[in-house]
């Protein structure tokens, strides 16, 4: 994937044109912290913004484009199915429940959140929404290859983007392979480690060495492997910096040398055993 602007898109297996970099709203709050974060982001460039039902932030997210003054068509906006609204009929629901808090006609890109048992179920009322034009490309998060399989067997559109955490210390480039092979797109989600990979010393020398800053390097590194990413900020600073990484490039040596601190280290569930994960994180809010 080669690109050399903030502009730059690749085509999902549909013919849709889908941002490289965008901006995640994890965690930004509903109201100003939201709509001002997608606004600064907007000014930059980015015209990817990355929600999901369960950030509680739709609302402010619709009323961030809408008081863009961008066309909506001009912004390519992704939405999730949360766990608990997951088979056909509640599916059905929650699309509706999010077009409704967006308040648009359409979503660019709706993907299931996390494979839960009903995900097959799940993807049957993604591919009708799909097939009825609500959405204009269809995908999933946090899946394996057997999850990937499991689709590609059952039904008859293959998921346009995989989501999944991606990061130095995590890459799976068995999984991005198989994305390559089968015209799925992968895109990454805490592309940095949620801060953590701030700190990673061979990562802070090759900043210094580029003159770049960590995130700058980490972001590089994504897009030349040809990994789509979302990395999420509030910090008008922080978008803008996060954008400025078309103007270099990172030789084939220290792409390797990223690579090469890959450790399987995950700061979210495993796909295959996140249901434990979250009834843990459940138990221990209580």
């Amino acid at each position: 994937m080669h690109i050399t602007n903030i502009e730059g898109t690749t085509k999902l297996s549909n013919g849709v044109k889908m941002p490289c970099l965008g901006l995640g709203v994890y965690k930004a709050k509903d109201g100003d912290e939201v709509i001002n974060a997608i606004h600064a982001a907007l000014e930059v460039g980015y015209r990817l913004i990355d929600t999901a039902s369960m950030y509680k932030n739709e609302e402010g997210v619709g009323e961030a484009i809408r008081s863009s003054g961008i066309p909506r068509e001009e912004i390519f906006v992704t939405s999730k199915v949360w766990n608990d609204d997951e088979g056909y009929e509640n599916t059905l629901n929650a699309f509706e429940e999010s077009l409704k808090k967006l308040q648009f006609d359409y979503l660019d890109l709706y993907l299931i959140h996390w494979p839960t048992s009903k995900y097959l179920e799940t993807w049957k009322a993604i591919e009708k929404l799909y097939r009825d034009g609500r959405v204009k490309a269809i995908g999933v998060c946090n899946c394996m290859k057997h999850h990937m399989e499991g689709i590609k067997n059952t039904s008859e559109i293959v998921p346009m983007v995989l989501q999944n955490e991606f990061h130095p210390k995590l890459v799976q480039q068995s999984l991005i392979d198989y994305c390559g092979k089968n015209n799925i797109r992968y895109q990454a989600w805490s592309p940095l480690m949620r801060g953590k990979i701030l700190e990673t010393e061979e990562l802070m020398h090759l900043a210094k060495k580029y003159d770049k800053t960590v995130s700058q390097m980490v972001i590089r590194w994504s897009l030349q492997k040809g990994v789509m990413t979302i990395p999420k900020s509030v910090h008008k600073e922080r978008i803008f910096e996060n954008s400025q990484v078309f103007n270099f490039e990172i030789s084939a040596e220290d792409m390797e040398r990223i690579d090469s601190l890959d450790s399987q280290e995950r700061t979210g569930a495993h796909p295959d055993n996140f249901m434990e994960h979250f009834a843990e994180k459940q138990k221990n809010k209580k």
